[in-house]
């Protein structure tokens, strides 16, 4: 879930031996910043990579393998010298990711990496059985395990194709791609030599945590602009619900322009979902200027949310306005089809739509822990409660499996991480993902990195003149721990 990939070339002078490591001090990384937004973007080749389709099971599927995408450029690498920057891809297209994490290739420019961008099985076009991939029972080949045994299979032979043994590989990844590269260095150390897990949930997708925590910090976004817009948007759906409880649900049709009049509980039901995951996006995605990451969106898209629902004459077409800024960015829909525009599932943050979300949807079904509820209290949405049981029916009904709770915590130590080391956690207050993660440092080399005015992964994302300074400092020592790890690596290695 991260901007456009703006980049600079570098001398090699300057990616040569000891000169390294002052190439990151303060002020060489914020003199270049201004060269990151004029130069070209970085060059990826699409590939495809032979890759066994069930790395722990030989019986099951012999020998056979699929088609596993992703995206390299070797425009910056020092070749057979320079670090390995691999992207953990996520739940979604690589390209996405690729386009949106500038921070990479800016660093691998600085400091003559090798940029992998690898996608995960079961999303974009990593399809390993085609259309029937998500058919019970195929789609039990995704697991986090497996994603990780792909990731570490990868690297290790390109390694060998490109005569790149010797050269220290990183990870990154952002929010579920930060959680898998964290685990790419608790589970393959030998592989890894060290990660940046931006906005990873590491504790809240393993079931750590107050299941009221996450809604309770995306009302806070809202709140801290100004107290009055959580008010206006608990007033308007106080009033959804008065008229859903009076049945007048031509009155709900016309103030949410839906295409579709409401009949029964069920579509109200819907229809706060729909409503809920609309302010949840603009909460992740509050980046200080314009983006079309997953949806266009204005800079700082809660201020704009805020300062519709204040100036709006009725709440409720205030708060449809509000939503409109996710669903209606082009201006094309005329009305809402709540159950195209939205799909319920077992994530209460939104699974978004097509293949991926099914991909998703399942994942949020086995390993990814993720009952999150809402309840008027606490936040400023109204009661809806997503519990253990109601995980277990959902799930047994949608893909014929039953949930195993504490499993990521067993498999990914949770918050028992400090034999772990090089792992940088980096995390925004403005993204309501952020209390799921590692807010504190735990040792030298567990280092955790927070961002004042940082939304989503902000810090991933290629630098902006419109950057707030506290991620410009984020970034700045991120390299300087990057740079620490690679040398070391290489150090053992010669």
């Amino acid at each position: 879930m991260a901007g456009q990939s703006c980049l600079f070339a570098l001398s090699l002078t300057v990616l040569c031996g000891g000169i390294v490591a002052r190439a990151f001090g303060r002020s060489a990384w914020q003199q270049r910043r201004s060269a990151f937004t004029t130069d070209p973007e970085p060059q990826f080749i699409e590939k495809y990579f032979p890759q066994v389709l069930d790395h722990f099971n030989y019986n099951s599927l012999g020998n056979g393998t699929f088609a596993q995408r992703y995206l390299i450029t070797d425009q910056y690498w020092r070749k057979n010298y320079g670090p390995i920057f691999f992207y953990t891809g996520n739940e979604g297209d690589i390209w996405d990711f690729a386009l949106n994490t500038g921070f990479l290739t800016e660093l691998a420019a600085v400091q003559g990496a090798l940029v992998i961008f690898a996608e995960h099985r079961f999303y974009g076009k990593s399809l390993p059985f085609g259309q029937e991939s998500f058919n019970i029972p195929q789609i039990g080949l995704l697991t986090v395990e497996q994603a990780l045994a792909d990731y570490a299979v990868m690297v290790t032979e390109l390694k060998k194709e490109l005569g790149a043994q010797k050269c220290p590989v990183i990870v990154f990844g952002g929010s579920y791609g930060g959680m898998l590269s964290v685990y790419m260095r608790i589970r393959y150390p030998n592989i890894v030599a060290g990660a940046l897990a931006a906005s990873a949930p590491i504790l809240s997708t393993a079931g750590m945590g107050d299941a009221r925590q996450f809604f309770w910090d995306v009302t806070a976004d809202y709140e801290n602009y100004n107290p009055a817009c959580k008010d206006t948007v608990r007033e308007a759906f106080q009033k959804l619900q008065t008229l859903a409880e009076q049945e007048d649900y031509t009155h709900i049709q016309s103030a949410f322009s839906l295409c579709k009049t409401p009949s029964s509980p069920k579509d109200i039901h819907q229809l706060n979902g729909f409503l809920r995951n609309a302010f949840t996006l603009l909460a992740m995605l509050d980046y200080p200027y314009s983006t079309t990451f997953i949806t266009a969106l204005p800079a700082f898209p809660v201020k704009v949310v805020c300062d519709t629902l204040l100036n709006g004459t009725d709440v409720l077409s205030a708060l449809r306005d509000a939503v409109g800024i996710v669903y209606n960015a082009t201006g094309e829909q005329t009305c809402y089809n709540l159950y195209s525009l939205y799909v319920e599932c077992a994530d209460p943050t939104g699974c978004g739509l097509g293949l991926n979300s099914l991909a998703w949807d399942y994942q949020a079904c086995t390993e990814i822990e993720m009952c999150f509820e809402s309840n008027n209290v606490t936040d400023m949405f109204p009661p809806m409660p997503f519990t253990q049981r109601m995980r277990e029916d959902y799930c047994a009904k949608r893909w014929a499996v039953v949930p195993r709770p504490g499993w990521l915590r067993t498999q990914y130590w949770g918050d028992a991480l400090l034999t772990a080391s090089n792992i940088i956690f980096s995390n925004g207050d403005l993204d309501p993902w952020a209390n799921g993660g590692i807010r504190k440092s735990l040792s030298p080399s567990l280092i955790a990195i927070n961002i004042p005015e940082g939304a989503h992964h902000l810090d991933l994302r290629a630098s902006n003149t419109a950057d707030p300074s506290s991620v410009v400092k984020a970034r700045q020592r991120e390299a300087e721990l990057i740079a620490q790890w690679v040398k070391t690596s290489r150090e053992k290695m010669f």
